[in-house]
């Protein structure tokens, strides 16, 4: 026992992170492989099974089964607790439970969920996961009360069970439903739906850190504004502002005549949703407009928006904002001559233009690979299944129609990249966070080398 115990504790948090992940999709696929789970009390195919879990875990949203008519109530509990702790965090939930059973946190917890956020220190671990949980509870709550207005009138007592679902759903950036076979399709223009799905997605995407950070100005009542804020909470909000908004006027420019899309609707609905479209491509997987029907530009816009994806520390997937925020800055400081990358009169220190990179590269190397791999078993449309590999990678959940005709090849690579996507760009920054005390004790020369 107490072998077990020391070799649970030489775990690294990456091992923990990878483990947990991989644990948590085994043991929802088993459930969902149950007939219990099965609508028509006949198994699914584990690989269907084993894909559900995958993307339910890892908050992806593509399916390759239909939602709305595979699952039983139970199976479909099984998702939504899956979601719920794929979206969290498996790490954040062995926490809430530690403290919901009074048990003691010991130093090697205390590091595990300080890396896990990207925390620059251990005190006050308990409330701060305890501030995440009440804020998710809350939040989703107001999303499946929003919800209810809508979906109580249209199916009865049923609608309580489908607010709850969406709002999670939503909030986690999973972009699993079961409306139908159309994603949110048919709410295109229900500006509740539209509304709150808009508000739980990028409430989610914020991250928790971004959150917290604005309650705690917001209670001491600074009326000096948003100097206060954080260097990583004014990146998040200012890139979020731009990638929705801009990406929102894009979209409307692109698709307001196209009528497969949004060419019929009026003004103020073509901005609804290509407002939608611009928050939905940032990890959340619900559309409200069929994207294989974008426009060939539109459809390219929706892989860069995907693959940036939304905040750390967060429910959002991507290579995240803050990432591409740095690289950026970073380049045009090379560019400029600049010794230092400076933002918001603060200096961004070289280890987080390295940690920026090696996420970026990462998720880059794994969709190209998939992509790869994906022409050669499963062929097929190169936009398509690039929409389709970046949707895996960055965990966001659209598609143009490829999922559900995928072969047993092209759903187990899918499975791979859902959980690379996921698990990767975390472990890499718990790599960071672990190894950022640490010293070269040997120092090599240096050498001049010709770069681009």
């Amino acid at each position: 026992m107490k072998k077990a115990m020391k070799k649970r504790k030489a775990l690294s948090s990456v091992q923990i992170v990878l483990l947990g992940f991989l644990g948590l999709v085994l043991l929802g696929s088993f459930l969902l492989s149950l007939p219990i789970s099965s609508a028509n009390g006949m198994s699914v195919p584990y690989i269907d099974a084993l894909f559900t879990a995958t993307t339910s875990v890892c908050v992806t949203g593509l399916v390759t089964v239909p939602t709305a008519f595979t699952w039983s109530v139970f199976g479909q509990v099984v998702i939504l607790l899956l979601i719920q702790i794929g979206g969290l965090g498996v790490v954040t939930v062995m926490a809430a439970f530690m403290i919901g059973l009074k048990k003691k946190m010991g130093i090697d917890d205390r590091i595990l969920i300080s890396d896990s956020f990207n925390l620059s220190s251990m005190d006050k671990i308990v409330s701060f996961v305890k501030k995440v949980l009440a804020l998710t509870f809350t939040i989703e709550g107001i999303g499946a009360l929003l919800y209810m207005t809508v979906f109580l009138p249209e199916f009865g007592l049923v609608g309580i069970w489908y607010g709850i679902f969406h709002s999670v759903s939503a909030f986690c950036n999973a972009g699993i439903d079961f409306i139908g076979t159309q994603s949110l399709c048919p709410y295109v223009l229900n500006p509740v739906i539209n509304f709150t799905t808009i508000f739980l997605i990028i409430s989610g995407g914020l991250g928790f850190v971004v959150w917290f950070d604005i309650f705690e100005n917001i209670r001491h009542k600074n009326r000096r504004g948003i100097r206060f804020l954080t260097l990583h909470t004014k990146i998040v909000l200012w890139m979020t502002a731009v990638l929705v908004i801009g990406g929102g006027v894009i979209y409307f420019l692109l698709e307001r005549n196209n009528p497969l899309t949004i060419g019929a609707y009026t003004f103020w609905e073509k901005v609804m949703a290509s407002l939608f479209q611009s928050v939905t491509t940032r990890t959340a997987g619900f559309a409200t407009v069929p994207q294989e029907n974008l426009t060939d530009a539109s459809a390219f816009f929706s892989i860069l928006l995907m693959f940036i994806g939304g905040s750390p520390a967060g429910t959002a997937g991507g290579v995240k904002t803050v990432t591409v925020f740095v690289l950026l800055v970073t380049a045009l400081a090379v560019i400029r001559s600049k010794r230092t990358v400076d933002v918001f009169q603060r200096q961004i220190v070289m280890e987080f233009t390295k940690k920026a990179l090696a996420v970026f590269l990462f998720s880059f190397l794994v969709v190209l690979a998939s992509t790869f791999l994906l022409l050669v078993v499963q062929g097929g449309n190169l936009t398509d299944v690039l929409f389709e590999t970046v949707s895996a990678t960055a965990t966001v959940g659209l598609t143009r129609n490829l999922t559900g005709s995928l072969n047993v090849f092209g759903k187990s690579i899918l499975i791979l990249t859902m959980y690379l996507g996921r698990v990767g760009p975390i472990s890499l920054a718990f790599a960071f966070s672990t190894n950022k005390c640490r010293e070269n004790l040997v120092v090599n020369p240096t050498e001049d080398i010709i770069v681009g």
